[in-house]
């Protein structure tokens, strides 16, 4: 029997041949901006909004982005590291060779969205929404998704290594081919979704009493009525 076809590893975002540091006051976002080659660095850039902007080959290091919206906002090739992106409203945005390690996405919407050769690594992304997202090669490594919610998302291409999903919705998700190692799944709901994604053994007991709970299968020890009666006697 063929072994399970693993996703696809993340490509890694291309870095520019030169990167020259943004400010504020000249690169500000803005509706159909076009960003190239910029190092966002320890600015504050929370509660903006820009609609068809284009960051291209950036890096955003120690900058607060929290309560920002984008809408049709695209990002490529580009690095995000150790910065806050909490409360970040996304609507039909997309990343694209993008790398996001040690940041802030607490309460992150990216709502009818693409990921697409996508690596989160160390980052709190918990109470997130990714509803009718579309992931492919997309890699969450050591992450805090508590509470994420990935109902109606394709996460055809997503692998989660040791991410706690306590409480993380996946109703109406496709999950084929997905992969979950060494994760905290306690309390997910839309279990019934998990059909075609392979599940490390060590995962498989906690998620067995989710999907027994969603379909009201009672558990048993294995002894009978008599036998539980007789012990107590």
């Amino acid at each position: 029997m063929p072994s399970p076809s693993r996703p696809a590893v993340p490509a890694k975002p291309r870095p520019p041949k030169a990167l020259e540091l943004a400010t504020v006051d000249e690169d500000d976002l803005r509706d159909e901006g076009v960003y190239t080659g910029l190092g966002f660095y320890e600015l504050d850039m929370t509660g903006r909004s820009a609609k068809g902007a284009e960051f291209n080959q950036c890096r955003f290091n120690r900058t607060d982005l929290s309560g920002t919206s984008f809408v049709k906002v695209s990002l490529t090739d580009c690095l995000v590291e150790s910065s806050n992106l909490a409360n970040l409203h996304g609507d039909q945005s997309s990343l694209l060779r993008v790398a996001v390690k040690d940041s802030r996405l607490t309460g992150l919407q990216w709502l009818d969205g693409v990921l697409r050769d996508v690596t989160l690594r160390d980052c709190r992304i918990d109470l997130s929404v990714f509803r009718a997202t579309k992931f492919g090669a997309v890699l969450f490594e050591d992450c805090n998704l508590a509470g994420a919610d990935f109902a109606g998302a394709d996460l055809t291409g997503v692998a989660f290594t040791r991410c706690d999903l306590t409480g993380a919705q996946f109703s109406a998700a496709t999950m084929d081919g997905a992969r979950l190692t060494d994760c905290t799944l306690s309390g997910v709901g839309g279990v019934t979704s998990f059909a075609g994604a392979t599940i490390s053994t060590n995962d498989l007991i906690t998620l067995s009493h989710a999907l027994a709970a969603a379909l009201n299968i009672k558990i048993s020890d294995g002894r009978s009525t008599d036998d539980a009666t007789d012990s107590r006697t």
